[in-house]
């Protein structure tokens, strides 16, 4: 049997030109929070340490449901409660869909290139 959390890995980041800044590399299947605990502690403590800027590379993450958008919208959720914001870097095509499908093209900050989301953040 495969392990779910075997499908998702990610690595988090400082941003070496924006001191407020981290960056958030996703790939694999984000199918749910059960997965990804470590996940948000590590994020948490980014936030913690005054890191109020996130850039969330998608380009590799092949899958995501309904519980992998709503860990999207914590993270977004908490960026902004701290006076921060986060921005969705290169979703793939299917993403997009889902994201415009549910309304949240409106919500979410996309560009295409790391470069161009940290002038986003400026």
């Amino acid at each position: 049997m495969l392990d779910m959390a075997d499908q998702f890995e990610y690595s988090i980041t400082e941003c070496t030109s924006k001191e407020d800044t981290f960056i958030v590399k996703l790939s694999g299947d984000l199918i749910g929070e059960h997965v990804v605990p470590d996940f948000m502690v590590q994020i948490t403590n980014m936030i913690d340490s005054d890191r109020i800027k996130c850039i969330v590379k998608l380009s590799e993450l092949r899958f995501i449901n309904s519980s992998g958008i709503g860990i999207l919208i914590t993270l977004l959720t908490k960026m902004r409660n701290r006076g921060g914001e986060l921005v969705l870097v290169k979703p793939s095509e299917k993403l997009n869909k889902l994201l415009a499908m549910t309304k949240l093209l409106a919500i979410f900050k996309i560009t295409e290139t790391e470069e161009s989301a940290i002038e986003l953040l400026n």
